[in-house]
């Protein structure tokens, strides 16, 4: 299966300093998130395409995948096959060519040895570095490389093999191109062709890969092509900025000089420096008489009469600048020569500046005179400037003289002399030494002599590494700030090939060498080398080695600027000491940071996030750079360290020397001798020889066997336990067989004999079956004389070895004293371990299995999953036992459930588990589940997982007893039917699960759920409609709303259908045994709206039911509902709260019309939807007086139920609500309960409604008598409401159109009007609403429309009216987003171009991140946070009664931009693609919302701008309903 990397993209993202590591063979997919939704998107990169080669500068784009094939391309992704190690770079554009994102991918190489060529993973590289020049003839390598054979290493780095420079460093190269010379002998004289040979062979017979150093950043001083071309050193020709630091530089060697002579020991400065007085005395020399004799300030300051002189003539000659408002200010110019007082002032400016009152002479010498003080104090801030720098100079000079001289831990150089100056040189002086400091002086400005004074190189502390401290604007070497290398010179490159191309050319080939001889590289002194100059190196040596293997070691002191090297340069492993951990414990952090995750992670998908990474390491017990650990730390402690070191999950290594315990630092610089070579008989004593008897050799070979082994194998979990302030205990684990390795390491900092350890060790309890003891080994002492250093080999501690044995059982060790096993319930088998002699430089290793039933539960676990995954198959066991469920596949099984009964599997939430006397499953320490349904796990596991979180009270509740997973089955086996067998399953694949170690139990049972889930989603859009079915993972996130919400509860919600109806669901009743109905009901919102009387409310249910019933292709269910209320019809309207008919509130205008829009959308989108105008609709009222009636005793058609309510409404309804009073409703005023509902004769208008009551969706009623709003709704809304309007227009429509086609048999209505029947044509309606709708609703620009009746309450015009007619007039001008949807359900009632012109004002005032704001902000009433907990005196706001006055709902989103898309459309191609933009980035943060939502649904409203609103439902039947139609019309 293809490993699937997803990288969302972001405007204006860049990733630059963000790594981002792929495997090869692994895809790559970019995908666009939210901010870049619609817009179009161009992705770029320079990963070669298929049969190209690699040009770092060549980008090409990729093509764009859309699954789906459809406008809603939020699915859609271009990708890359990754098969080319290396680091490459992409960026996007959005609508034009600038880039708006940008970043780096890094694939790592494939390493392959062996004659078969196979694969070392990086996780198993084993390393040791050897210095070069110590390895001795090339004729005599194979002896002492064997060392490292025979210590299991498979990978062998070489400091460089070119020809060294005088100082005999190892990173001081004479000559890039040439062999060391004194790797031939005489009569042999090797070549590069012989060094690749040798490679090949290690390659080949010895499985080991080779890499070696490249140094790009300096040259040594002494070689030769540099005298040739200085021009490739900074010198003081092609860098004259450094001139006041070699002038300073000369002048502290002739300090040198002085000192060494004895003619300051007068001044107090002898040459021998010991005490602090003698410091201070030579700081005072450097202030009071070096600095004031090299005068380096004057480099800086302006020549004032030279200046002053040349403005003068100026002035003299007219050139007198006019006075402007733009004055500049006076310029002065560094002279580009960097000469004493070379600075010069730009005329320009000075005439601006400085502007004489008249041409007289007196005129211009005040003039001049202005000029003249003005420079000369400019001259004083030169000087001060250059204090300041002189004064850091002093504390880096004698702070270099307390090191070098004093510090204990430094090299104590004793006096000062020639050969060791007071400070290090800065430059090469190739002249002659015994010239005077004014001679030398003379120098600087010849040319030929001056462009051999090279700065030297080196590094500074704590600065910018990806500032070149060598160019102008950097005053390090003035500073003295640098810790220089005198034996090198800093090489300068400039910015490309063509501004040094001689050294490009060298360096070129000296990488090409490297490239053709090894595998990879070790970028040396990478963080000062310049990246441009590495990026152009690296890509020459990839072009002949494709999978070069790249290492270096970075001192940034930042991971951030550490990627920027590590993306740029496609760096494979960073290296990392554990020689920087102070202690143990940070010892073993370090192990659990580098790599790996931790036991029992869970099992993550193949396609998911691509996310950040840290650098892969490469962890070395010691660099060649580190202190000698034997000194630093303890012999003792070279086993644990390097066992601690070996358990790491990443590449590990060490330095040669470090396994014969040689006790100090093999310098790079000094040391001369060679290796010792390998001799299976040797002596301890013998010089020039080391064996497995040698320090601790025999251990580093079984713990590199042991890396190895684990990366090889599939150990990549890792857990490190402190078990005491010296012991560290790593375990290493395999997470598809289970079996792991445990090493117990007591480290050793502190010398044994010297410092006393605790005696007693902790005991320790391993969980499993210890299998057997890998190794133990100690470190002890042995006669043998000794130590004495060689003169010729380079020995270690002969009277140290190891005590080891390997591959032992538990009863045969030496170091556990006993041990018990333990059963901790069922699944819980564990060792404890008592250890005796486990001391300080002890290492025991074990192997541990689960114990074998363990081993056999998990391996038919595995078994049992392989139906979800392949990746299960290992490990895996056949189930001789397998029960009956188990043998069918859970896809089979869940194919059985229907859509009603997914709503108990995967959702439900407390209140609905509450009425079944349940409740979600409630984690004691955290808190409760949203959800009884998998999604409710799944919301929390799919945090817990991308992070491993096994910390999380989730994990613990999970290891801690089976509660939860009891819960998971028990709660759907009681159900029985198709949930029950799924219960059924659950069980039987959770009695394994009970029974495997607990630690193990969160990992499985996440992928049982996970798996299950899938599956369960898989069969949920199957059985929906193909829109949902080919649908983007968009609309399948929304069409589980329709499961969410669309559920059957323990009491039926909806009234009873008509017995003679076809296809109705029946269930028994499980307390009366009677068949009842059990038709599936639409819940307004979770959790406040989910069961019981507030489950079902009319406004709601039609609201939601196309987008959540009608397109997710759930017809049946859409139909019963649709005929359930229309049998609660009375006064001609349906209910609000529907109260199962029985206790149903007919108090609102709206409902009634969302359901006719409901009938009228059914018949659009079903398959023969007319005939639902036929179906039998069981009256609960016939009459408006009626008690309610059993189902079947009065039966109409729905046809005659729509005309009966089109009737009642143009007779007009007046009523008093049933039972009014606070019994009903505790806030409503009396007049509130009088509901009216009627039409005006001349507009068409629906009306009604009065100020004491509130009919529509904005129905808040005040409650809070200290405000003295209760009673008082917050929006009556009375009149004619713009929604009402239109959605009677389309009803009224419709059915005109019904009858002309012969489904609706009326054609009028009949009404009474003063005794008489009159006849009211339903076209005459239609006609008259579309005469008067833009008249009465439209705020037209017109100052004298004569259609306008409150000019004076106009303030935004333009745009239409909420309401017209209301009772307090002010409120029809408010804008609020209603008006949306009547152009959605009516659009025939709008001018284009009027239509256009109020949605973009509704666009720029009303559309919030999520939802619409409910009021203009303009509006004094607006405010955009709802409390419904506050109560103050505040009118407008206490106890919510703001809820409509400003917070941005969701659902009026989705007629926002269903109105848009439609009316762009009609203008023209620009405007429609610019709303396609605007609607998918709308979507697309409703996307994020959704994924981030553990209620996995839309919330009913947000406070302003997107803000959280904790009294809102957090998610609600029509925020997901009118979001899907948003896609569906798309």
């Amino acid at each position: 299966m293809t490993s699937t990397r997803v990288l969302f993209l972001n405007d204006m993202e860049r990733l630059e300093r963000t790594l981002f590591r792929l495997e090869q063979g692994f895809e790559l997919q970019f995908r666009l998130g939210p901010t870049l939704q619609g817009r179009h998107v161009q992705v770029h990169t320079n990963y070669p395409a298929e049969g190209e080669k690699f040009d770092r500068l060549k980008f090409w784009p990729l093509d764009w995948i859309n699954p789906t094939g459809r406008e809603d391309d939020s699915d859609k992704y271009c990708k890359l096959d990754l098969q080319v190690a290396g680091s490459y770079q992409y960026y996007f554009c959005a609508g034009n060519e600038e880039k708006t994102g940008s970043g780096y991918i890094v694939v790592d190489p494939v390493l392959r040895v062996g004659a078969d060529n196979h694969v070392l993973p990086l996780d198993c590289i084993a390393i040791q570095t050897y210095l070069a020049k110590c390895l001795g003839p090339l004729d005599e390598w194979q002896d002492r490389l064997r060392v490292a054979k025979e210590t299991g290493y498979n990978m062998i780095h070489f400091t460089p093999l070119q020809k060294l420079g005088m100082s005999r460093s190892c990173y001081s190269l004479a000559d890039q191109l040439e062999l060391n010379p004194e790797f031939s002998t005489e009569g042999k004289n090797y070549t590069w062709m012989d060094v690749d040979n040798l490679v090949e062979k290690l390659k080949k017979e010895w499985n080991m890969v080779c890499i070696t150093d490249v140094v790009y950043n300096h040259t040594a001083a002494n070689s030769r092509w540099l005298c040739l071309h200085p021009e490739c050193g900074y010198n003081l020709v092609n860098s004259p900025h450094l001139k006041p630091a070699w002038v300073l530089d000369r002048a502290l060697w002739h300090l040198t000089c002085d000192i060494a002579d004895g003619k300051y020991s007068d001044h107090g400065v002898p040459a021998h420096i010991e005490n602090e007085h003698q410091l201070h005395m030579l700081r005072g020399v450097l202030l009071d008489e070096i600095y004031p004799r090299t005068k380096l300030w004057e480099f800086y300051q302006v020549n004032v009469e030279k200046a002053v002189e040349q403005f003068r003539k100026l002035l003299q000659a007219g050139k007198v600048r006019l006075e402007n408002e733009d004055k500049k200010r006076l310029r002065i110019l560094p002279d580009p020569h960097c000469r004493r007082f070379g600075n010069t002032v730009d005329m320009t400016s000075a005439l601006e500046t400085f502007i004489p009152n008249g041409n007289e002479p007196s005129s211009i010498q005040e003039c001049c005179n202005w000029l003249r003080n003005r420079l000369e104090e400019l001259n004083v801030e030169s000087y001060k400037e250059m204090h300041y720098h002189e004064e850091q100079a002093t504390n880096c000079i004698v702070g270099n003289v307390v090191y070098e001289r004093l510090a204990d831990h430094g090299p104590k150089l004793g006096p000062i002399t020639r050969n060791h100056p007071v400070v290090c040189g800065y430059f090469t002086f190739p002249f002659e030494d015994n010239l005077t400091f004014d001679q030398e002086m003379q120098l600087m400005s010849q040319t030929d002599k001056a462009c051999h004074f090279l700065a030297h190189n080196g590094w500074v502390m704590s600065d910018d590494p990806l500032r070149n401290f060598a160019e102008p604007g950097s005053n390090v070497y003035l500073r003295r700030e640098l810790i220089c290398w005198g034996d090198s010179v800093k090489l300068r490159y400039g910015e490309k090939p063509e501004d040094c191309p001689y050294l490009w050319a060298h360096m070129k080939k000296y990488t090409e060498i490297t490239a053709q001889h090894f595998a990879g590289v070790r970028l040396d002194n990478c963080h000062s080398t310049p990246l441009h100059v590495a990026e152009y190196m690296l890509e020459r040596a990839r072009e002949l080695k494709p999978d070069l293997y790249v290492v270096a070691e970075l001192f940034t002191g930042s991971e951030e600027l550490d990627n920027v090297f590590v993306t740029r340069l496609a760096i494979t492993s960073l290296i990392r000491e554990a020689m920087s951990a102070g202690d143990s414990h940070e010892e073993g952090r370090l192990v659990y940071r580098f790599g790996g995750e931790p036991v029992g992670s869970f099992v993550q998908p193949s396609l998911r996030p691509l996310v950040p990474s840290i650098a892969h390491a490469m962890f070395l017990d010691v660099t060649h750079d580190n202190e000698c650990p034997v000194q630093i730390r303890s012999a003792y402690d070279s086993l644990p360290s390097s066992a601690i070191v070996s358990m790491a999950s990443c590449a590990t290594g060490s330095t040669r020397g470090y396994d014969e315990l040689v006790p100090h630092q093999i310098s790079v610089v000094k040391e001369e001798r060679f290796y010792p070579k390998w001799n299976s008989e040797a002596k301890p004593s013998s010089a020039g020889e080391v064996n497995s008897q040698s320090g601790i050799i025999a251990g580093k070979l079984a713990l590199n066997k042991l890396h190895q082994e684990l990366a090889s194998k599939g150990f990549s979990q890792v857990y490190v336990d402190q078990v005491d302030e010296d012991i560290v205990a790593v375990t290493r684990h395999c997470p598809s067989t289970h079996q792991s390795v445990v090493a117990v390491c007591h480290t050793a900092f502190r010398n044994p004999k010297t410092y006393q350890y605790r005696q007693e060790v902790p005991p320790m309890c391993i969980p499993g079956k210890i299998e057997e003891v890998v190794l133990e080994a100690r470190t002890v002492e042995r006669i043998a004389g000794s130590y004495q250093k060689d003169r010729k080999s380079i020995n270690g501690l002969p009277d140290h070895t190891l005590e080891i044995r390997e591959h032992i059982q538990l009863h045969d060790s030496k170091i556990v004293k006993q041990d018990d096993v333990m059963c901790k319930g069922r699944s819980e088998f564990v060792q404890e371990i008592e250890f005796e002699h486990l001391s300080p430089g002890s290492v025991i290793v074990f192997r541990v299995s689960l114990d074998p039933k363990s081993q056999e539960l998990v391996g038919v676990l595995r078994r049992h999953l392989v139906q979800f995954s392949d990746h299960y198959k290992t490990g895996s066991m056949p189930d001789n036992n397998v029960p009956a469920i188990l043998t069918t596949t859970l896809a089979a099984i869940m194919s059985k459930v229907t859509l009603a009964d997914m709503n108990v599997l995967l959702f439900r939430c407390d209140a609905e588990e509450q009425e079944d006397g349940g409740g979600c499953y409630n984690i004691p320490s955290w808190m409760s589940l949203k959800y009884g349904g998998l999604q409710g796990l799944m919301s929390v596991m799919g945090d817990i997982r991308p992070k491993n979180d096994l910390g999380h009270p989730f994990c613990d509740n999970l290891r801690q007893g089976d509660w939860m997973i009891d819960y998971v089955s028990n709660r759907l086996v009681i159900k029985g039917g198709a949930l029950g067998e799924v219960g059924k399953w659950f069980q039987a694949m959770f009695t394994y699960l009970k029974c495997i170690p607990r630690y193990l139990v969160p990992c499985y049972f996440d992928s049982i759920i996970v798996g299950a889930y899938t599956t369960a989603l898989d069969i949920v859009f199957n059985k929906m409609s193909n829109f949902i079915q080919t649908g983007s993972t968009l609309v399948k996130q929304l069409a589980l709303g329709s499961v969410q919400m669309c559920g059957v509860g323990l009491h039926p919600a909806l009234p009873p259908l008509a017995p003679t109806l076809r296809d109705v669901p029946y269930r028994l009743n499980g307390v009366t045994n009677e068949k009842e109905q059990c038709c599936v009901s639409l819940a307004a919102g979770l959790p406040h709206f989910a069961a019981g009387m507030v489950r079902c409310w009319g406004r709601d249910t039609f609201m939601a039911l196309r987008g959540l019933m009608l397109v997710t292709g759930r017809h049946l269910e859409a139909r019963n509902i649709i005929l359930a209320f229309a049998g609660t019809l009375r006064y001609g309207l349906i209910p609000n709260l529907l109260g199962q008919g029985t206790g149903a509130r007919y108090n609102c205008r709206d409902a009634v019309w969302w359901w006719l829009q409901c009938i009228q959308d059914y018949c659009n989108m079903v398959p023969d939807g007319v005939n639902i105008l036929m179906c039998p609709v069981s009256r609960m009222y016939p009459t408006d007086m009626s008690q309610p009636q059993p189902a079947g005793t009065w039966i109409q058609p729905l046809y005659d139920v729509i005309h009966e309510a089109m009737t009642r409404h143009i007779q007009g309804t007046e009523f008093r609500e049933r039972n009014a009073g606070p019994q009903i409703d505790r806030n409503m005023t009396d007049e509130g309960f009088n509901v009216e509902a009627k039409v005006n004769e001349d507009t068409g208008f629906v009306y009604g409604g009065n100020r004491f009551n509130c009919g529509t969706w904005m129905d808040k009623m005040g409650e809070s008598d200290k405000a003295h709003n209760k009673g008082i709704p917050a929006t009556p809304r009375d009149g004619s409401a713009v929604e009402i309007v239109g959605l009677c227009k389309s009803t009224v429509r419709w059915l005109v159109d019904l009858h002309t086609h012969g489904f609706f048999p009326y054609a009028t209505l009949t009404i009474l009007s003063d005794g008489r029947n009159i006849s009211v044509p339903y076209e005459e309606w239609n006609r008259k609403i579309q005469e008067n709708f833009e008249k009465m609703f439209y705020v037209s620009h017109n100052l004298q429309d004569p259609n306008e009746k409150h000019p004076d309450l106009v303030h935004k015009r333009g745009i239409y009216k909420d309401s017209y007619g209301a009772s307090s007039p002010w409120c029809d001008y408010q804008l609020r987003p209603n008006f949306a949807i009547a152009m959605v359900v009516a659009p025939e009632l709008f001018t284009v171009e009027r239509a256009w012109e109020a949605l973009e004002m509704a666009e720029k005032k009303l559309l919030g991140p999520l939802g619409m704001k409910t009021l203009d902000p303009d509006d004094m009433k607006y405010c955009g946070v709802y409390d419904n907990a506050l109560d103050s005196e505040n009118f407008n706001v206490a106890k919510g009664f703001n809820y409509h006055q400003g917070p941005e709902w969701l659902w009026p989103v989705g007629y926002f931009l269903r109105a848009k898309l439609y009316f762009a459309k009609k203008m023209g191609p620009e405007i429609y693609d610019k709303t396609v933009y605007l609607v998918k980035n709308v979507l697309s943060r409703h996307n994020i919302h959704f994924e981030r939502s553990s209620w996995k649904g839309l919330p009913e409203l947000t406070n302003e701008n997107g803000q959280y609103c904790p009294f809102s439902c957090e998610t609600q039947a029509w925020s997901i309903a009118t979001i899907l139609e948003v896609l569906h019309d798309l």
